[in-house]
C-alpha cells in the first residue's frame, strides 16, 4: 500500500494478522520508503518494498524480484488498478475485495462507509485469517519526543 502514515497505521491490525496467519513467511509491504521506521515498529513486516505514486494513485509497477509471492494482499483499495498490479506478480493466492472490473477475484464486498482498519480486518477474516481491529499499539520510540 503506497500511501501515507495514516494509511499505514490503519493497516497495522491487518499486517499483524498476516504475521500471525502466515508464520514462517516473509511479510513484504509495498509502501513509501520514508515510512520504514514506522513499518519496523509494527513488528509485523520483514521488509519494505519501496513504492510510491502521486496522491492516492496506485504505483505503475513494483520492483519485485525473485519468485512470485505465495500470497498477495490488496490493502490499497477496491479497484482494478491495485488488483492488476498484484496480479502481475503472479501470486499463488490474491486476497482482495470483489470488483466488477476484475471478476476473476472472488473476494468479499467492499463497503465504502467502513473504517479502513475494520475493512482490512474484515478482508482477512473473510479468507479465514483471524484479525483484531483493536491491535493498534506501537512501542514507544526511544528517547525524548
Amino acid at each position: 500500500r503506497a500511501l501515507g502514515l495514516g494509511d499505514l497505521l490503519a493497516g497495522v491490525p491487518a499486517l499483524r494478522a498476516l504475521r500471525r496467519g502466515f508464520p514462517g513467511h516473509e511479510i513484504v509491504l509495498a509502501a513509501p520508503a520514508e515510512l520504514t521506521p514506522v513499518v519496523r515498529a509494527t513488528g509485523a513486516v520483514d521488509r519494505l518494498l519501496p513504492a510510491s505514486a502521486p496522491g492516492r494513485a496506485v504505483p505503475a509497477a513494483l520492483d519485485w524480484t525473485g519468485p512470485p509471492p505465495d500470497v498477495a494482499v490488496d490493502l490499497h483499495g477496491n479497484g482494478p488498478p491495485s488488483h492488476r498490479l498484484l496480479q502481475r506478480l503472479r501470486p499463488l493466492r490474491l486476497l482482495a475485495f470483489a470488483h466488477p472490473g476484475t471478476p476473476e477475484i472472488d473476494g468479499p464486498p467492499w463497503y465504502a462507509e467502513e473504517h479502513e482498519r475494520d475493512r482490512w480486518c474484515r478482508l482477512l477474516t473473510s479468507y479465514g485469517i483471524d484479525a483484531d481491529p483493536t491491535d493498534l499499539l506501537l512501542p514507544r520510540p526511544p528517547g525524548p519526543s
